[in-house]
């Protein structure tokens, strides 16, 4: 069987850079190989696309890539010696901003490049906290309370009508971040100033949020025309922490305990895939996604976010609640390549000619 590549976008602009090479370099190593031949391109910080033979923050001396815009011959110019790379897939794993916000894959979807992940509308929906949270609202799927506010708007966000709505602590939050960047947690109004000048300096705009006392929970939906989900997974926080910080999720190895499964009931568990379930097609997520969700001490479940290029880090839920189900790294990443060539097929069949 002939070898599909596959090219392996990592790095980027986004504050989320070094975790995407973390979750790339994952990839990388425990891809099919007899399947599949990879290619690393990594994007620098700068926003510059390189070749590379490895997974790493090094991009000096890589040899510079650019689109080749030729429908005959439609993929990456090497820019050292004037070759095209043109890959069978696209693996984008480029998380936070630039990456999982619909904007690589609208420029992948205009090379008509099959790529593993969510597309456009799906990837912006989920990356933006504000909207995802209404089209869930609409959905009838429960959220946490919140209040959100342009930057525009700043002069006009008082304390008081934050606290008086939504209680004290409550969470400021960057609307189109992950990986905890530009969160805080209010306790006071001595923190409130500082926190909006901190989340103002990430996103033009700001969610606060109720603070949920509850159990944080995860869970994996993968799939398109029936999605299925793992079971669910829990994230125990140190008392050291005031929430699951970026800190706490990438660099103190002792900050969090991972229970996979989480130690919930069978009727909490299926209400928990099932919401998950429903919240991804809520929002129109394809391939796969993480559902990040509280339970609240009296029962309620309320889904937090989605995150559709969820980590691939050694520490990561995603790939860990797959291998609960026995299905390994090397399996799922096969999966994942899979679906993609289904979409691709199944997208073929749209025309776009019109003959009137």
């Amino acid at each position: 069987m002939t070898k599909k590549s596959v090219a392996i976008i990592f790095g980027g602009k986004s504050v989320e850079h070094q975790i995407s090479i973390n979750s790339a370099r994952n990839i990388f190593e425990y891809i099919d190989k007899s399947k599949f031949e990879p290619i690393p391109i990594g994007i620098s910080q700068q926003g510059d696309w390189f070749l590379k033979s490895s997974i790493d923050n090094n991009f000096g001396s890589q040899p510079p890539l650019a689109l080749e815009l030729s429908t005959s011959k439609k993929g990456f110019k090497n820019l050292s010696d004037g070759s095209i790379i043109s890959p069978d897939v696209i693996f984008p794993v480029l998380h936070g901003t630039d990456g999982e916000d619909g904007s690589i894959q609208g420029l992948l979807e205009s090379f008509e490049f099959p790529y593993v992940g969510t597309g456009v509308l799906g990837s912006a929906l989920s990356m933006s906290k504000l909207y995802s949270k209404r089209l869930l609202e609409a959905a009838k799927i429960p959220v946490s309370a919140y209040s959100t506010y342009d930057f525009a708007q700043k002069e006009a966000i008082k304390f008081d009508q934050i606290e008086s709505k939504l209680g004290l602590p409550f969470m400021a939050k960057a609307a189109n971040l992950g990986s905890s960047v530009g969160v805080v947690k209010v306790k006071s109004a001595a923190d409130f100033e500082a926190a909006v000048d901190e989340v103002f300096k990430f996103d033009k705009t700001i969610i606060f949020e109720e603070y949920v006392d509850g159990r944080e929970l995860e869970c994996s939906v993968m799939g398109n025309s029936k999605p299925v989900a793992s079971m669910p997974a829990e994230i125990v926080v140190s008392k050291n922490y005031e929430f699951y910080t970026y800190e706490a999720k990438y660099l103190d190895p002792n900050a969090v305990e991972l229970h996979v499964p989480a130690k919930v009931d069978k009727v909490v568990a299926d209400k928990i895939r099932e919401m998950s379930v429903k919240a991804y097609k809520a929002l129109n997520c394809e391939d796969f996604a993480r559902v990040d969700l509280f339970l609240k001490g009296n029962g309620d479940i309320l889904i937090n976010e989605i995150n559709t290029i969820p980590g691939f880090t050694n520490s990561s839920m995603f790939p860990m609640m797959w291998k609960e189900r026995g299905i390994s790294f090397t399996d799922l990443i096969t999966q994942l390549i899979g679906m993609a060539f289904e979409r691709q097929k199944n997208n073929q069949r749209i025309t776009n000619q019109y003959k009137p």
